[in-house]
């Protein structure tokens, strides 16, 4: 055994290890502005590995929180952190935008938004709980969607040229449904009548499902659907597609035109979803956020179920969605004049 004299050393003096200190001192300042990046590209220690709830302002079961239920799998993938998602109907989907914009902005709180919260609901509700420009950050688009005009089949028009003269000739005759007031379906069929200078019946119901069963029934003359809502019952010859509302055909029903092909000028009206959280959410969340969508819409399961659906992928900047979001607030403030919801 060697004697413990053998490992002996000798410790720097005080001063030499002052001098090791200050040389490792300047060293991690060297490092500091390398390392901040990979620091703030991850969430802070106290939200890490919590679960992140995506809301969504509209009831389960319909095409907004189906949307958000086949994304949160995907997302959670790309940010490593449980994603769950929560109901918080009302108000068009204002509500679950203002628990958002009073959350703090720490990422743990996001929101599914659905395009007529944030570009119409600000016109027609009588007393609108948030701002979306200012309350909210944009984070990311995540897809767009067209509505399709459908009409019930024993109908006496079967185009939209025969539509509009029917409808001239019959004021307030012709009924359309929608899932409700200020829904986006229900902005297009406004739109529609003003761009032909025709005179509808609006009614609304509590949801796309209840209207397209009255339309398949006969007691009402059409309505403007989501393509991935009403595709099944076009396909099986419950209802007449007339027109898409998009500027350009959709690849899932590409021998239907569009409305603009059908003689209505200036007629470009779709949604969209997006994702948004609190105001002031820090530069590094969104950007992990951003990252993080455009990866999930990205992969192939994915993608393929939500083109499968009528949906058309939306992925960019954040200014992407708020420069659309700013532009369609824009469109429906003369549309929406005389409307008014509680």
């Amino acid at each position: 055994m060697l004697p413990f004299t053998s490992f002996a050393f000798k410790l720097p003096s005080f001063d030499g290890r002052r001098r090791v200190l200050a040389r490792h001192a300047v060293g991690l300042l060297v490092l500091a502005p390398l390392l901040s990046p990979l620091m703030s590209a991850a969430q802070s220690p106290s939200t890490a590995g919590q679960a992140i709830k995506l809301i969504v302002g509209y009831a389960a079961g319909g095409p907004v929180d189906a949307t958000a239920r086949l994304f949160a799998p995907a997302l959670a993938k790309e940010l490593g952190q449980p994603v769950i998602v929560e109901n918080r109907p009302g108000a068009g989907g204002a509500m679950g935008g203002d628990a958002v914009a009073k959350a703090v902005p720490n990422g743990l709180l996001m929101y599914f938004a659905a395009s007529p919260t944030i570009t119409i609901s600000p016109h027609i509700l009588k007393s609108m709980p948030f701002d979306p420009a200012k309350d909210l950050t944009a984070v990311a688009p995540i897809l767009s969607y067209t509505n399709v005009l459908v009409i019930n089949k024993d109908q006496p028009f079967s185009t939209v040229p025969e539509l509009v003269a029917y409808a001239k000739a019959n004021p307030g005759k012709v009924a359309y449904g929608s899932a409700g007031m200020g829904a986006s379906n229900h902005l297009s069929g406004e739109l529609f009548a003003l761009r032909t200078g025709t005179q509808l019946n609006h009614i609304p119901y509590k949801g796309n499902a209840p209207a397209m069963t009255d339309v398949i029934g006969g007691q009402l003359s059409m309505m403007f659907d989501i393509i991935g809502s009403a595709r099944n019952y076009i396909t099986a010859g419950r209802v007449r597609p007339l027109a898409v509302t998009s500027s350009v055909r959709n690849a899932s029903l590409p021998d239907v035109p569009t409305l603009k092909e059908a003689g209505i000028a200036d007629y470009d009206v779709g949604g969209w979803y997006g994702l948004y959280g609190p105001a002031k959410l820090p530069a590094d969340i969104v950007a992990r956020f951003n990252e993080a969508t455009r990866k999930a819409l990205a992969g192939e399961e994915l993608k393929a179920r939500l083109i499968e659906q009528g949906y058309d992928l939306w992925t960019g900047a954040p200014k992407l969605l708020s420069d659309r979001a700013a532009r369609d607030l824009a469109l429906w403030s003369s549309v929406t004049k005389g409307i008014q919801i509680q």
